[in-house]
């Protein structure tokens, strides 16, 4: 049995695409994965399943979701040895603890690519932030004072490729993993 991790985009953020994490766990489990955790309120799940691809498991999961919830929530679904491959790549820049820094990682749902995301939201903003791409996963840091200079925070909420991400902490990637 392989360790999986969902990261479901954009649900109960300011009250909007609200899952109850006890009624997703269930959810999970009546797809018969095993050994269901969440963390935190956003869409966090961590299982045990067979051998699946990751797309198809990410089809499973929106289905389930779609009936059970009346949602269509975009999944992003990755085994936790990926992630684990993911955050052992990250910059020497990253995930250092800094108060003035916020770390990010931001998941580019599939079929967009790291060069569609970068196309449309542009260079950070130097002095402010910071990238790296590794696989489909993109390093993000910026100065917590100044995140409204950024470039891509405004932008990585925004209708147009918003949709074709989701973003996690430093620390939540870090606790998910360690699950």
């Amino acid at each position: 049995m392989k360790r999986y991790i969902a990261l479901l985009r954009g649900i109960n953020i300011s009250g909007k695409n609200r899952i109850p994490m006890a009624e997703l766990k269930k959810g999970f489990e009546d797809l018969s994965f095993q050994n269901v955790k969440t963390y935190l309120n956003s869409g966090n799940v961590i299982f045990s399943n067979g051998d699946e691809d990751n797309q198809a498991l990410k089809s499973i999961i929106e289905q389930m979701i779609k009936e059970r919830f009346g949602l269509q929530i975009p999944v992003y679904a990755i085994t936790k040895e990926k992630l684990e491959d993911i955050l052992d790549h990250a910059p020497e820049w990253w995930g250092k603890g800094d108060r003035e820094i916020y770390d990010n990682l931001i998941f580019i749902l599939p079929p967009a690519t790291f060069s569609e995301v970068y196309e449309r939201i542009g260079e950070p903003k130097e002095g402010l932030e910071k990238i790296m791409n590794y696989r489909d996963a993109i390093f993000w840091s910026f100065d917590l004072k100044h995140y409204q200079k950024t470039n891509w925070w405004p932008k990585t909420a925004g209708l147009e490729i918003g949709m074709k991400l989701t973003i996690r902490t430093a620390n939540t990637v870090r606790k998910i993993v360690a699950m």
